[in-house]
This record gives C-alpha cells, sequence and structure tokens, in this order.
C-alpha cells in the first residue's frame, strides 16, 4: 500500500468530527492494506501510523532536524513497508557520524515524499499528529475491518498492551483469543470513576459493595514467577529496581505465581501515610534507603488460575487468603450508605484521601473506567493536561505561571476549562517553568502554547456554565495540587467527566 493513501486517510479522519465517521474511514483504510499484504510487521506498522504512532520507540530526530527539509515530491512513491524500513533504518544508526547520517537518511525519507506525506511524517515524527483517532476509535476500526467482535479486539488490546499486534493478528484473519494474561507481562489497571459522595457512589455500584480506603500512593502491578518479581507502574513502565521494598515484599508472600494490583506508599513510624510528594521521592531513590510499601487490593492471577473474569468478591477472597493482612488495603463490605460512611470516615482518619466503593459482582474491567470502581474524596479534584501557560509577572516574572487547563476529549483533543496560578510553590513554578518550555510549539510574548502532554491534578469547588470555553463549563476557584509524573495525557479525565460532576454538583 503506498503511505498516501494513510496520509489521506489521516487528512480525512482529521477533518470530520462524528466517531461513526472517524471509524469508517479508519477501517476503510485498513481494510485495504489487508488485502494488499498479509506481512504481520507492515499490517503493525500501518495501524500504528493510523494512530499517530510509529513502531520504533527511539529514531534520534527531534524538533530541530525536522526544519530546512527539502522540498516535497510531485508524485507518491512510498509505500508502508519501506517507510517502516527506513525509520528503523534511522534508529539503529549510532556511534561517530551518527547525528549527520541520520540528518541525510531523514532528508532522502522526505525528499521521497509528496507533501501530504510530508505532512503525516512530521506529525508521527514530532508525536503530534493530530487527527483524533485515539486507540478506542481505532479498536473499533479495527474490528470493522477484520469482520470481528469489538469486545475481542478490545479484551486482546487491554490483555497484550499493543494495539499494533492486535492490529496485525486482526487484520491477518487470525484467533484473538490467543492473547491472555502473561506474568510479566503488564495490564492495563482497572480505573474508578467519581462521585460526589458515597450516596452517589453506591448509586453507580449497586450494593453490596466492597469499599476500599483510596491510598494517595503510586499505581503497583506486581507479577512474580516463583523468585522473579517485576513491578509495573500505573503507565505500565517497569519500575522494579525503583522500589526494593515492594520486591520484597512480593517474595516474601505464600505463593508460587501471582499478579497483584495495589499502591505503595511511604508510611510514618506511626503507620500514617506520607504524603504523595514524599513517596513519590522515595521510589525515585536508586538505593532502596528509604523503601515504600506495598498494599494490595486485587489479585489477577494465582498460581496458575486467572482471576480477572471473577466477580471481585471472589477475588478479595482470594487475596486475603495469599497476602497478609499488614499489606492489604484496608477494606469493608458494605450493604448500604450508613456502612459505606462508616468506612469513609475510618479512611480519613487513618490519614488517606477517600474511599473506593466498588461492585462485589464486577469482573476486572481491564484498562477501562466504569462504574463499578467509583472514588470519593472530601475534596473535588480532576486530572487535566496543561494546553498553554502565560508569563508571570511582579514577583513571579520571568517564570511560566498561569496554567491554560484542558480535559480531554474522547473523540480526540483535549477542551480548555480555565486558567490558574494558585497552588503554586516556588520549587514548583522553577520546575514547570523548565519543563513547559521543553514542550513549547509556540512562544509568544505572553502565552506560550505546548504540547498536551503533562497533567496536573486541579482542585476546584465547583464547575459551572460558562460561554466562554468551548465545552461550556469551567472551573471554579481551580488550584494546582501536584503534577502528575504517573500519568500520560491520554489517561486524563475527560469533558464528560467534567459535564457528569456539573450535574453532581448543581
Amino acid at each position: 500500500m503506498l503511505f498516501a493513501d494513510l496520509a489521506a486517510t489521516s487528512a480525512a479522519v482529521a477533518a470530520v468530527s462524528g466517531r461513526l465517521a472517524k471509524i469508517d474511514l479508519l477501517a476503510g483504510c485498513l481494510r485495504r492494506l489487508a488485502t494488499e499484504t498479509s506481512e504481520p510487521r507492515v499490517l503493525a506498522a500501518g495501524a500504528a501510523y493510523l494512530a499517530g504512532e510509529i513502531l520504533q520507540r527511539q529514531t534520534g530526530v527531534g524538533y530541530a532536524s525536522l526544519r530546512g527539509l527539502p522540498a516535497p515530491a510531485d508524485a507518491p512513491t512510498l509505500i508502508v513497508a519501506e517507510v517502516d524500513a527506513r525509520l528503523a533504518a534511522m534508529s539503529a544508526v549510532a556511534g561517530r557520524g551518527s547525528q549527520a547520517e541520520r540528518r541525510r537518511q531523514l532528508h532522502d525519507l522526505f525528499g521521497r515524499a509528496t507533501a501530504d506525506e510530508q505532512r503525516m511524517l512530521t506529525g508521527l515524527l514530532s508525536g503530534e499528529l493530530r487527527q483524533g483517532a485515539q486507540a478506542g476509535l481505532l479498536a473499533d476500526a479495527i474490528a470493522k475491518a477484520a469482520e470481528v467482535p469489538v469486545r475481542e479486539v478490545r479484551r486482546a488490546l487491554l490483555l497484550s498492551g499493543s494495539l499494533t499486534e492486535v492490529a496485525a493478528v486482526a487484520l491477518a484473519g487470525g484467533p484473538l483469543h490467543g492473547f491472555s494474561l502473561t506474568v510479566g507481562r503488564p495490564l492495563a489497571p482497572m480505573l474508578a470513576s467519581s462521585a460526589p459522595d458515597i450516596a452517589a457512589a453506591l448509586e453507580a455500584t449497586g450494593v453490596p459493595a466492597m469499599a476500599d480506603a483510596k491510598l494517595d500512593g503510586i499505581r503497583v502491578q506486581v507479577h512474580r514467577d516463583g523468585d522473579d518479581v517485576a513491578v509495573f507502574s500505573r503507565s505500565l513502565d517497569d519500575i522494579t529496581s525503583r522500589v526494593p521494598g515492594v520486591v520484597a515484599a512480593a517474595r516474601e508472600l505464600p505463593v508460587r505465581v501471582a499478579v497483584l494490583d495495589g499502591e505503595a506508599l511511604g508510611v510514618d513510624p506511626g503507620g500514617r501515610p506520607l504524603p504523595f510528594q514524599e513517596t513519590s521521592s522515595r521510589a525515585a531513590r536508586r538505593d532502596g534507603a528509604l523503601p515504600v510499601q506495598p498494599f494490595f487490593f486485587d489479585v489477577l492471577h494465582l498460581d496458575g488460575v486467572d482471576l480477572l473474569d471473577a466477580p471481585l468478591a471472589e477475588r478479595w477472597a482470594a487475596l486475603a487468603g495469599a497476602v497478609p493482612e499488614a499489606a492489604l488495603v484496608a477494606h469493608a463490605e458494605v450493604g448500604g450508605v450508613e456502612a459505606a460512611e462508616a468506612a469513609w470516615r475510618s479512611a480519613l482518619a487513618a490519614g488517606h484521601e477517600g474511599l473506593v466503593v466498588k461492585s462485589a459482582a464486577a469482573p476486572y474491567d481491564v484498562g477501562r473506567r466504569g462504574s463499578a470502581w467509583v472514588k470519593v474524596k472530601p475534596r473535588h479534584t480532576l486530572d487535566l493536561v496543561i494546553l498553554g501557560v502565560e508569563w508571570g509577572s511582579g514577583r513571579r516574572r520571568g517564570w511560566l505561571s498561569n496554567l491554560h487547563l484542558g480535559a480531554r476529549d474522547p473523540a480526540g483533543g483535549f477542551v480548555m476549562l480555565g486558567k490558574t496560578f494558585k497552588g503554586l510553590t516556588d520549587e514548583m513554578l522553577r520546575w514547570q517553568t523548565d519543563k513547559l518550555l521543553s514542550l513549547a510549539v509556540e512562544k509568544g510574548d505572553w502565552v506560550v502554547k505546548v504540547r498536551p502532554e503533562l497533567v496536573a491534578e486541579i482542585a476546584f469547588d465547583g464547575v459551572q456554565r460558562s460561554s466562554r470555553y468551548p465545552g461550556g463549563v469551567a472551573l471554579r476557584f481551580a488550584r494546582v495540587v501536584r503534577y502528575r509524573d504517573d500519568k500520560t495525557a491520554a489517561e486524563a479525565d475527560t469533558i464528560d467527566d467534567v459535564r457528569r460532576l456539573a450535574t453532581w454538583l448543581s
């Protein structure tokens, strides 16, 4: 398939706003790709390009390299396989003279590309291909192109963690049931939605329910196979070497093989949790002098048995039988509001940040945020993406201060909700100035626009209607709680979450 076909599809997807229209365009392109090749690598590369990604993790091509490129070709000649091979060659360049050689290869590739292909290549290499084809849409498109149930594609995607692997198998007509939980390979964690109070949470989950203390730590997924232990973060990064206390605790468990879900945090001598910032700094240490401790709340696999589809009540019973009580999250079974509010008060009194109310009958819904898990906190917070920032004045002159906050749009892109400069310490101002300048795509005298990658936890007093912002809502008295280096922009709260809160809080 010509790379130009993918570029044309990408442009068409960016030009339409409807979800179904985007899916139809993507599915049509994937179907054409599959009719022209059964090569798994080419199928994976084509799916990756439509998702705005490349198969190579690193190419060595930065923003500076994408300036001063050659004039576009008059006619398309590049095919998908060739683009992948050329990017692979660039990523393999190393040693003396590598920068010049990589630039030569980059110019050669761009010289073969038409104007539309150059635009797509630039977006892929810079990570800024804005077309609204996020993973959820592409999963639906893969299902439609391969004529398989979308639930099978989504399940395979969540178990494998690789959209391109699933695309290659599905488009080649292979069986998706071959994707399964593999000890040592992280799974996208189940996530919790938000509710303003305990009653609303129970309305979402139903009763009976489980009530877990909401720990303000680092989400960890622990995989143990004999003496081998691997620990993964919320974003599926391998953090094993950074959390020796978690590794040691996992090795002491009376199990042979297990996949556990939980939180790691520091505690003071009295057993109370330390602030998140201190927990985070402890996890960053590599000498193990100040280890964090794990507290588990779920088990996905235990000694040869997958438990993903088992109800939570069954999973908790298995967890409690395998993990000592001191390593379990504070937990209660509740049958109504009164019992849940008692668990809520107990969690807050112990120094935790709230409660997670969970349906006792729900399976572990890998990678999904639904009504089966609902978090309740005494203050309202959202994880939002920084879209831009303004230079400060007065004592903040010389620092980037006033943040432009955006919620994720499930159809693609981000929706601005307002601005804030509150809650920022001098240390945070210095850090965010350096960080946001490194993400800048446009530097004005007053406003710096940035790549939407940095996530911040924002506290606020309410949500109000607003004609000033495109989403029709704005946050009242927003202030920064912390930056979330454990979250990507794709995991930020959505504009739909904000609108639901607006309904609850009105």
